[in-house]
C-alpha cells in the first residue's frame, strides 16, 4: 500500500478506482452526511462516473494535494476520508482541510490525529501559507477537531448557493477556522 501519510494509528492513501464500495458506504450513511448533504445518497453510477474520477484527478491537478482514503493502521480497515486541497477562488498557497469518518470511528481522536498530521505536511512539505476548514455552526464535533488541531476561529458566515436540499441548521451559518504558516511555526517552538 502506498501511503501518502502515516500516523501512529492511521494511514492515508490515495483513492483508487476500485474504492467505489468504500465511498458509497461512507457517503450513504445519513448520520455521516448530516452536515454535508441533505439530498438522496449518491448512486453507484454517480460515484463511478463523477465522484471517484474527481478524487483521482486531484493528485495531479493540485501537485500532490487532494483527497485520501483513511485506513486504521492496525487493521487496514477503511474508516473515512481527508481532504487537503486548494479551494476554488482562493490563492494557490492556501488549502482547505476537510474530513469525514464512519460512525464507528467517531470519538476516537482519529480526525484530530489526521488533521494535525495534514497541517504539518501542508506547511512543511507543500509550503502552504494558510490552511482553513469550515463546518456548520451546529456541528460541534467538527469544530472541536479544528480547535484541538490548533486552528483558530476566523468567522461565521452564511453559505450562498449551496447545492442540494436544505440542511437542518444551515440557517445558523457556517464557521471558518484557520492556521497560518507563522502560527504553525510558533506552535512548533
Amino acid at each position: 500500500m502506498d501511503a501518502f501519510l502515516t500516523t501512529e494509528r492511521l494511514v492515508l492513501r490515495e483513492f483508487r478506482a476500485d474504492d467505489v464500495d468504500l465511498v458509497l458506504e461512507l457517503n450513504g450513511d445519513p448520520a455521516v452526511m448530516r452536515y454535508i448533504f441533505a439530498g438522496p445518497p449518491l448512486t453507484r453510477s454517480e460515484v463511478v462516473e463523477k465522484m471517484l474520477p474527481g478524487y483521482l484527478s486531484c493528485y495531479e491537478k493540485f501537485g500532490g494535494l487532494g483527497r485520501w482514503a483513511v485506513l486504521e493502521r492496525a487493521t487496514e480497515r477503511f474508516i473515512g476520508l481527508f481532504i487537503l486541497q486548494p479551494a476554488e477562488g482562493r490563492p494557490s498557497d492556501e488549502a482547505e482541510l476537510g474530513y469525514r469518518f464512519h460512525r464507528s470511528a467517531w470519538g476516537k481522536g482519529y480526525a484530530t490525529e489526521g488533521a494535525i498530521a495534514l497541517l504539518d505536511k501542508g506547511f512543511a512539505d507543500f509550503g502552504l501559507r494558510r490552511i482553513f476548514a469550515q463546518a456548520m455552526v451546529v456541528n460541534p464535533g467538527s469544530r472541536r477537531v479544528m480547535e484541538k488541531a490548533g486552528m483558530r476561529y476566523v468567522r461565521t458566515f452564511l453559505q450562498e448557493d449551496w447545492p442540494g436540499d436544505p440542511i437542518e441548521g444551515e440557517e445558523h451559518g457556517d464557521v471558518e477556522y484557520e492556521l497560518t504558516r507563522d502560527e504553525w511555526l510558533a506552535q512548533k517552538r
